[in-house]
């Protein structure tokens, strides 16, 4: 299985598992068992390496005291033998519930000094909620037992287990927040907003050796690892990067140690604390030694999604350097308190970002004076609008504010209103990858999008009383559909309709006087019906599209150079960028196409292929050639169980070697299939031809299809010689060879449908090293070199719908919708005049031709 499957598969069973336990506390147990394994694995790596045999390591216990010193300086922590995730697997029915207890116990005290901030307590969570797990010892026994046995497929021997084990615990920590209602704010920022504040700050501090980062509300960490992430893209060592993080609940906190230390980030470069940011600024000494370790915490970057509008205590606060230049927040909302507590933090040439309610950006009051001194001072940079009911626990709108201490030039600042670039997923809003990219090159490039993005000036600021509200800035909304009564009166198209096609015309200058003529100074009407043959005919559009083509003529060889030469090699994360800045660089004369498309279609296809390159940088490039059982949950005796349905490849999925390597026979395959489904069609097709007499002497006693028994017996007793299609006999006759052509079809079907399967599967297994590569040529650069070269055609088809919906605007003028209802009237009174009755009736009518007349 892949990363994505492994994760999956994991979060099923365990949401299964937990039962009636809540997703926001049933985490803390499955993380932390997840974590413990990590560390156990950890140590017997270790120890493998540094020749310990296997009877050595049975050996291991706390009364070796020479393993045990050398394990500890050399990992930070000691785990008995008896101890280990591994053991607890091998004990099977022995396991018991103490077994844990004992090791938690045993790891808290033989943590190494120099790691103990790093792990002490680190456990308090798990250990303390055991009791949880089950009404008696024996039940906390089982649902043990059955997690540490979900979690020993997680593999711990590879290149890259950090990112397999870090994608899982994000799997598992987002999907447990989708679950967890309310809660799930308390630990979790949704993966998309993390990215984008993390490639915002990635970018500022892209020239930097050696990079401090905090998050002061760190929850599950996930936030600071992005950043982390992003960052050590443009960084030679990622080792240079010190996490710093503060978190008031105690869980929450653990979380994110557990989180930090599973993404290989080295304990020294690790410091996090247990508090309330608030109430307890990070300590400028340590009290064990006041004066020789006094460090008040600047940073290169301080990154928060901190609780929305919450109370906080701001009394004998005036003083506090953290609020005394700027004001202290109201006490019934710390949005601002958090925001100034970020900003403290933050070195003269750093940056920040931070998640904020939209309320942050207009209410008046002490956040209105407080937000006037940002302004005044130049400490905000931009502000991103983000669309409603994107985080968790909220549907409420929120922003992300973007502030520098003094290394802003500019005195101005850039407002976004991104809140309609999104997709729905399931009851949730999400950032797609473009919309991240769209908004992170705004903010880089502070560019000015009509709609999105605008820099405004100071000035126009304190103008509006230091209102930062984004709608009164920029207007993204949708002009507002007009009518222009000359043409609904006499027809034809306004001129200035056809002006927000501007961009079209421009680029292609003879296609509006192909598609136009004048009517007057201000109306123009169509020459011809068939406005996609004329717009796909016109001689600039050609070349346009020709010059495209020609323009990513080297693309798939690039592709190629880039993903297949380099497959075992190659640093993912830096690939997709790289591939990324090629397509927007050949993009860049062709202003009309929209390059966010380009860069979703490679995001899209790079899920997949980011995917194949670990398991092929990990396994060597002969995984390529595997196939694994493809591994199903199937009922019986009421119990779910797993069991093997076929095969599946492990790189290369079974449909692409079925459409190149085994053409012939799925086109044979496909036939059949399709020859089924006319038959199908058959059925239903002599079924509608039956009367409703024909139909009682045919069909079974629920009415619902033919009774095969009586048709066939009245087909014997049928005395009709005609060679009539509609004779009953003949159509029966037809419908019984139908019956007999199926049921072969059908075996047919499912005899050639398993021998395919078997035949794929040899056929991945039998590939040559040149077979296998044109394979992952078809999987990963195919898919994206067609939806690149789509582009144009997607812009074409756009203007054809916009000529043909102003045709369609102005083609039935009121004149001659007037002259329809005349005509209507007519005909409706000379049939009146034929109509005969009462002498009621007849004055009704006359009253009617009255009211038709206009009488």
């Amino acid at each position: 299985m892949n990363k994505q499957q492994l994760a999956s598969k994991i979060w099923e069973s365990a949401n299964k598992m937990r039962s009636k336990i809540e997703a926001g506390e049933y985490k803390d147990y499955i993380l932390g068992f997840m974590f413990y394994k990590f560390l156990s694995d950890k140590e017997l790596k270790f120890l493998k390496e540094k020749g310990y045999s296997e009877d050595d390591i049975k050996g291991l216990n706390e009364e070796d005291t020479e393993s045990l010193k050398f394990i500890q300086n050399n990992i930070g922590y000691f785990i008995a033998y008896d101890d280990l995730f591994s053991t607890w697997i091998e004990k099977g029915q022995d396991f018991d519930v103490s077994d844990v207890r004992d090791a938690l116990s045993a790891f808290g005290r033989l943590i190494n000094k120099t790691h103990k901030k790093v792990f002490d307590r680190i456990f308090n969570t798990l250990d303390t909620g055991l009791n949880k797990l089950g009404g008696s010892a024996a039940e906390q026994t089982k649902a043990i037992r059955d997690l540490i046995q979900l979690l020993k497929i997680i593999p711990m021997n590879g290149k890259q287990d950090y990112d397999i084990l870090g994608f899982i615990y994000e799997y598992l920590i987002s999907n447990f927040a989708v679950n967890a209602g309310k809660k799930a704010g308390e630990f979790y920022t949704p993966h998309e907003v993390s990215l984008l504040m993390s490639e915002i700050v990635a970018d500022h501090l892209k020239h930097k050796e050696e990079i401090k980062i905090y998050d002061p509300t760190s929850g599950s960490g996930s936030l600071l690892i992005n950043i982390g992430h992003s960052i050590s893209k443009h960084m030679a060592n990622k080792n240079n990067i010190k996490y710093y993080a503060q978190e008031l609940k105690e869980n929450t906190y653990n979380l994110t140690r557990m989180n930090l230390v599973m993404r290989g980030i080295l304990p020294d470069n690790i410091v996090a604390r247990n508090a309330d940011t608030l109430e307890n600024d990070w300590p400028y000494f340590d009290e064990s030694d006041p004066q020789g370790t006094y460090d008040p915490l600047y940073v290169d970057s301080v990154v928060s999604n901190p609780p929305y509008s919450q109370k906080w205590e701001r009394d004998h606060k005036e003083s506090d350097p953290r609020y005394a230049e700027f004001g202290l927040a109201p006490k019934s909302k710390a949005d601002y308190a958090f925001l100034l507590h970020d900003l403290f933090h933050v070195k003269p040439d750093g940056i920040m970002t931070i998640v904020l309610p939209h309320g942050v950006l207009f209410r008046g009051g002490e956040e209105g004076e407080i937000r006037k001194n940002l302004i005044e001072k130049n400490h905000i940079d931009a502000i991103i609008g983000l669309p409603a009911n994107i985080f968790f626990g909220t549907g409420i709108p929120t922003i992300i504010m973007v502030l520098k201490k003094e290394s802003k030039k500019n005195n101005d600042i850039l407002m976004i209103d991104a809140s309609k670039g999104f997709i729905k997923v399931g009851n949730k809003n999400q950032l797609r990858a473009s919309d991240i990219k769209k908004i992170t090159d705004a903010v880089i490039h502070r560019e000015q999008i009509d709609k999105f993005s605008r820099v405004v000036s100071i000035e126009e600021i304190r103008h509006n009383d230091y209102n930062l509200n984004i709608p009164r800035y920029v207007d993204s909304s949708e002009p507002t559909e007009t009518w222009d009564i000359y043409s609904l009166m006499f027809g034809g198209i306004p001129k200035e309709e056809i002006k927000s096609l501007q961009k079209y015309w421009e680029a292609f200058p003879s296609l509006k006087n192909e598609l136009f003529e004048e009517i007057n100074d201000a109306y123009v009407t169509l020459k011809h019906d068939d406005i996609k043959q004329v717009i796909n005919s016109n001689s600039e559009i050609n070349t346009y599209i020709n010059s495209f083509k020609q323009h990513f003529s080297g693309f798939k060889p690039f592709m190629k150079e880039r993903l297949i030469q380099n497959m075992t090699t190659l640093s993912i994360p830096k690939e997709e960028q790289l591939i990324s800045i090629e397509i927007f660089e050949k993009l860049e004369p062709f202003k009309l196409l929209d390059k966010y498309k380009a860069f979703q279609a490679l995001e899209d296809e790079w899920v997949k292929t980011s995917i194949d390159l670990e398991i092929i940088q990990t396994e060597g490039f002969e995984a390529v050639k595997k196939v694994d059982p493809n591994l199903v949950i199937k009922k019986k005796d009421n119990k779910e169980e797993e069991v093997q349905d076929g095969w599946v490849g492990r790189v290369i999925p079974f449909e692409i070697v079925q459409n190149t390597i085994l053409i012939t026979e799925l086109t044979k395959l496909q036939s059949k299939e399709n020859r089924l489904t006319e038959i199908l069609a058959d059925y239903q097709e002599i079924i509608d031809s039956l009367t409703e007499e024909e139909k009682e002497i045919t069909f079974n006693d629920e009415g619902t299809s033919f009774d095969a028994k009586k048709v066939k017996d009245l087909i014997k007793e049928l005395d009709d010689d005609s060679q009539d299609e509609e004779s009953l006999k003949l159509r029966l006759d037809r419908y019984s060879k139908l019956t007999i052509e199926e049921k072969e079809l059908k075996k047919e079907i499912k005899k050639d449908s398993a021998d395919l399967h078997i035949k794929t599967k040899d056929a991945i297994e039998a590939l040559s090293d040149d077979e296998a590569i044109v394979l992952l040529t078809h999987k990963w650069i195919v898919p994206l070199v067609e939806s690149v070269y789509k582009l144009p055609e997607e812009i074409i088809n756009h203007l054809v719908s916009k000529v043909k919906d102003l045709k369609e605007k102005y083609n039935i003028t009121f004149s001659e919708i007037t002259e329809d209802i005349k005509d209507n009237q007519q005909t409706l009174l000379s049939l009146l005049d034929d109509l005969e009755g009462d002498d009621f009736d007849m004055k009704g009518l006359s009253e009617l031709k009255s009211l038709l007349n206009g009488d």
